[in-house]
């Protein structure tokens, strides 16, 4: 169990590729198997969020990782099969193989790495409430994109 955003932190220094998963765990993701809800398409693998920094992100990695965090989606539906044991965060490595149906990135060959306190989610969204407009985040996130116009030089 991690409990700070500084051990997510040391976990980043050993190399990258770590990702962080919201569910039931490991052992109910393989037993469910990984299905696109809206579709019911199988999908290759686990879907999971990338937690290292882009290299274009020049704040503290702290700032990064507590901005991932406080994004985490939550289930939106509850299931028609009845309960189901409870979802949490947790860190996963693995190998890519392709993208869901939200951008997500898929994994197979999982290592589970940790599993989120939810004092830990607490730092995060406080990092992340400090540091950025986290109301504008949200809206953001719920808002259909807009288009862009980039200008080249």
């Amino acid at each position: 169990m991690l409990y700070q955003l500084s051990e997510v932190e040391q976990l980043l220094d050993t190399g990258p590729g770590l990702y962080v998963r919201f569910s039931a765990g490991y052992a109910a993701d393989l037993e469910e198997g990984s299905v696109d809800a809206e579709s019911g398409l199988p999908l290759p693998g686990l879907a999971a969020q990338l937690l290292d920094p882009e290299p274009w992100w020049t704040l503290p990695r702290s700032e990064w990782i507590a901005r991932r965090l406080s994004r985490l989606p939550a289930p939106r539906h509850p299931s028609p099969d009845g309960p189901r044991p409870e979802p949490f965060a947790w860190l996963l490595r693995g190998r890519p193989v392709g993208r869901g149906p939200e951008g997500e990135t898929l994994l197979t060959d999982v290592e589970v790495v940790g599993r989120l306190a939810e004092c830990l989610i607490e730092q995060a969204d406080r990092v992340w409430g400090a540091r950025f407009d986290a109301e504008l985040g949200r809206r953001a996130a719920d808002a259909e994109a807009e288009p862009v116009s980039v200008a080249h030089a």
